[in-house]
């Protein structure tokens, strides 16, 4: 077959910039690991790819902890940084380049990009009011009030939103609040700060967020709708400035005043790449002029959304460079079903597991689950290791294993001639295999990485049921009968086809196992593969190598004794009915038989069930409880049902729970459900001959 044609592309890509903070964990992974993928495979396919990222390294955060520490915030930034490049390379995470946000390159293209935007007229100041700490004498970020939620009135929640109830509100709506650096009294102050007027940039965003059906998306059509609400409110000034005491650039011609950390740090990619064209020769203003022929790329988590695909792309079209092709964003991890906390036990650094387990088995878990939508992922730890062993174990490496070792017992490990009974096999298996390399190129594509898992492990599957039929064992038993030559010769090509066929699938593999890719191809004996290489099969009389072990099992205590590791919480479990830690969370305050009578439980109709742009777990509800009165209720049971399965339901309500105000609107009572959680939810049915209305006693 003749090798595949593409044109060539040029390509820029990105991922979010992890704040120098902390350290790299298993939920930041998602995003590196699943742009790391699509790199390798424009890699492999022979484009002129590059992905950069660098540490987002300014803020008051990171000043605060330099402090704490007795050090300078360079060095803090510096020791992060080697820290999380360090943990990105040991996870295979491919950059061509990582830098810093504190660089000399970022400095002198934010200046830039700021006094182009301030030339043009999209730069204003105005003054506000801010809480300051009395104590330590500087403004405070809403993340650094502590106090009671106004809304709920939970204590100690943050100056911009509750954790509880799941409220925003200001940070002067707060109830007794305190400065989490000093716990002072917040007092209100003044201060001058600089805006980027986004307004400015309704229509370009418009069009860009919201193009005709001739056109191709910049963002997902999820991504589309949610940002939408921006603009049925007005798209407002946004603040970029911030005051001293602060670690960042300051801004030009404006002593003691900072240019706000979200403002340099998508620069920041802009900043990294040049640092890459320097080294080695790259046109920058190819990826980044307006009318740059190139393809500019951001995967990033949904929390982040509106910076970059309305800030960001706001920015640079006023200051005169090229929008992004386009922002790809994922959803969160979550880890035996909960969302990933210290404190329930579900929390993971990347190092604790680099200290106990393959990285590439958890690129491989994370590849299946990953598609091109904005849905959270879970890693089930049970269901991590049962895959693992299956898969890349049992079914994978099984092919080599079991061919190889036939081979070099009975062949030197030299490839089959062609034949008859080689004509047979190949056309048995290795075209098969060939034909879903369209599927598959298109699957990476398209960032359907969980097709890309299963259509290949469809194909071990086959290979593996093909071998087993063709039962190579009982020929192997028969070879030393010099007579059975044509029992040879189907050995022969039986394990050169199996081989072939692993060869196949380690290519189509390799974007998500590099290096166990790259171990398969020298145990082939292959120097480096490109995607055009699955048409070039093993030569005949070619000698692949000894087989020796490329992927070993997941073994529990593994598991266990990862989570049982210094710094993570030692009484996680994998169990998915027992998830949470194994020390009982201590029972709320006791209640008398008349407060739960206080509790009216009414029979309500389900008239309409939607779905709630922007949120994961919630469907909106319109209830009917046959008092001729519609209730609004927010339910978290998007998981386990669609609304059309909803409509004309009978369910059970709390009627009397007071409205609650939440992000998306405003709740009016509560659907009974239980069950373990996720798709395993079931709403509360009353009995055939119920009313809406009805009390449940």
């Amino acid at each position: 077959m003749p090798r595949m044609v593409h044109a060539k592309r040029k390509i820029l890509v990105t991922s979010a910039l992890p704040y120098a903070n902390g350290p790299i964990h298993l939920g930041h992974l998602v995003e590196y690991v699943q742009t790391d993928i699509w790199v390798r495979f424009q890699k492999m396919r022979g484009h002129d790819c590059h992905y950069v990222c660098a540490d987002d390294a300014h803020g008051t955060p990171i000043m605060l902890r330099a402090q704490k520490e007795g050090i300078e915030p360079a060095a803090l930034v510096a020791r992060m940084g080697r820290e999380h490049l360090r943990d990105f390379t040991d996870f295979g995470i491919g950059f061509d380049n990582y830098g810093s946000t504190d660089s000399a390159e970022n400095r002198d293209l934010v200046t830039q990009m700021y006094t182009r935007l301030r030339a043009a007229g999209h730069i204003r100041t105005r003054t506000i009011q801010q809480a300051y700490d009395p104590v330590k004498n500087m403004f405070l970020p809403d993340r650094f009030i502590r106090g009671t939620c106004p809304r709920c009135g939970a204590p100690d929640q943050y100056g911009d939103s509750c954790e509880v109830c799941g409220a925003t509100y200001s940070p002067t709506e707060l109830k007794n609040p305190v400065s989490a650096i000093s716990g002072a009294t917040p007092v209100q102050k003044e201060s001058e700060h600089y805006f980027f007027r986004l307004g400015d940039f309704e229509a370009t965003l418009r069009s860009w967020l919201f193009p005709d059906i001739t056109q191709a998306r910049h963002v997902q059509a999820e991504v589309a709708n949610k940002l939408d609400e921006w603009f049925s409110v007005g798209l407002q000034d946004w603040d970029i400035s911030r005051d001293a005491p602060y670690f960042g650039f300051e801004i030009p011609d404006a002593p003691g005043k900072y240019f706000y950390v979200w403002l340099d740090a998508p620069v920041g990619y802009m900043a990294s790449f040049q640092q890459l064209c320097q080294r080695r020769g790259l046109d920058f203003d190819a990826y980044w002029k307006p009318d740059a022929g190139s393809e500019l790329y951001h995967f990033i988590g949904k929390d982040i959304l509106y910076f970059h695909a309305l800030f960001w792309p706001a920015m640079l079209e006023g200051a005169g460079f090229r929008k992004p092709t386009a922002v790809f964003a994922h959803g969160f991890l979550t880890v035996n079903g909960q969302k990933m906390s210290k404190s329930r036990g579900t929390f993971i650094n990347a190092r604790t597991y680099l200290d106990h387990l393959n990285p590439e088995y958890l690129r491989y878990y994370f590849a299946s689950k990953l598609g091109p939508h904005v849905e959270d992922i879970d890693l089930n730890l049970d269901d991590f290791t049962a895959r693992v062993n299956s898969d890349l174990v049992g079914k994978y490496v099984n092919i080599a294993s079991r061919a190889a070792g036939l081979l070099h017992r009975h062949f030197g490990g030299a490839i089959a001639a062609p034949g008859p009974a080689s004509t047979a096999a190949r056309q048995e298996v290795i075209e098969g295999a060939l034909a879903a390399a369209g599927r598959i190129g298109e699957a990476y594509e398209e960032r359907r990485f969980g097709i890309v898992v299963r259509e290949t492990m469809a194909l071990a599957d086959s290979l593996n049921q093909w071998w087993d039929r063709c039962r190579p064992w009982e020929l192997s038993r028969r070879f030393a009968q010099p007579a059975q030559t044509d029992d040879n010769d189907t050995l022969h090509a039986v394990c050169s086809a199996a081989l072939e066929g692993f060869r196949i699938l380690s290519l189509y593999l390799k974007p998500v196992l590099p290096k166990l890719a790259r171990d398969a191809e020298r145990f082939l004996g292959l120097p480096e593969q490109g995607w055009d290489d699955l048409v070039v099969a093993l030569p005949a009389g070619h000698h692949i190598n000894p087989y020796q072990h490329l992927a070993t099992r997941i073994e529990p205590k593994q598991v266990q004794s990862m989570l049982a590791s210094p710094g993570e919480n030692a009484t996680m479990t994998t169990d998915t009915t027992a998830a949470a830690p194994q020390t009982a969370e201590a029972v709320k305050p006791e209640i008398t038989i008349d407060d739960f009578a206080k509790v009216d439980l009414r029979v309500a109709r389900i008239v309409r069930a939607g779905q709630v742009d922007g949120a994961d777990k919630l469907l909106q509800l319109t209830v009917d409880l046959g008092d001729g009165r519609m209730r609004n209720i927010f339910a978290g049971i998007r998981a386990a049902y669609v609304p059309a399965d909803l409509e004309g339901r009978l369910t059970v309500v709390v009627a009397n729970l007071a409205p609650r105000r939440m992000k998306f609107g405003i709740s009016e009572g509560m659907v009974l459900a239980a069950g373990p959680g996720g798709k395993d939810l079931w709403i509360l049915s009353p009995d055939s001959g119920a009313e809406p209305g009805m009390r449940i006693k």
